[in-house]
């Protein structure tokens, strides 16, 4: 059984997002699902001199998640056009906690990023496909992309979650 993380940067339209990726996703046989919400982590927002300090439990446990899993999907809210400082933070967290390899959670990794926004939000798909793939992981073409006007479509999903999962 394959895992994969569903992560999401907020509590609210995110969340609920990623709960009905998964119910679909459980249609798909050797994929174990999990949803995750970054606001659940007590992260600081990463600087060097808080790195001094420690690194924070969470931010361990959540690179665990990350190295253990065979693929991710990740789902945020477009903020000024970008990546909410959520998502940024944690990956920052995951980079410096891990191994002497600050890729190494993320490289090689199958992954999909995905929003529901209040607008359009595919500014934000697009910064995380860019940060992602820096990091090392492969980002399929196809976003999840909706908003209060475009509702997920979950047939659409389905056949992004089965191309997906061919590749873990």
């Amino acid at each position: 059984m394959k895992k994969v993380l569903i992560i999401s940067a907020t509590s609210g339209n995110n969340l609920k997002l990623a709960n009905a990726i998964k119910e679909v996703g459980t249609k798909i046989e050797g994929v174990d699902w999990e949803v995750v919400n970054l606001e659940d982590f007590d992260l600081p927002v990463y600087t060097s001199p808080g790195e001094g300090k420690g690194i924070p439990a969470d931010a361990l446990k959540l690179t665990d998640m990350f190295t253990s899993c065979a693929g991710y999907l990740v789902l945020a809210p477009e903020y000024n056009g970008s990546i909410p400082p959520i998502v940024t933070n944690a990956v920052a967290w995951i980079s410096r906690s891990g191994n002497e390899d600050w890729r190494a959670s993320f490289n090689g990794k199958f992954a999909v990023v995905g929003t529901h926004s209040g607008g359009g939000g595919l500014k934000v798909c697009q910064a995380m496909r860019a940060q992602f793939e820096h990091l090392g992981s492969v980002v399929l073409p196809r976003n999840i992309l909706t908003n209060y006007q475009k509702q997920m479509n979950p047939e659409s999903v389905e056949t992004i979650l089965t191309q997906f999962a061919q590749y873990l």
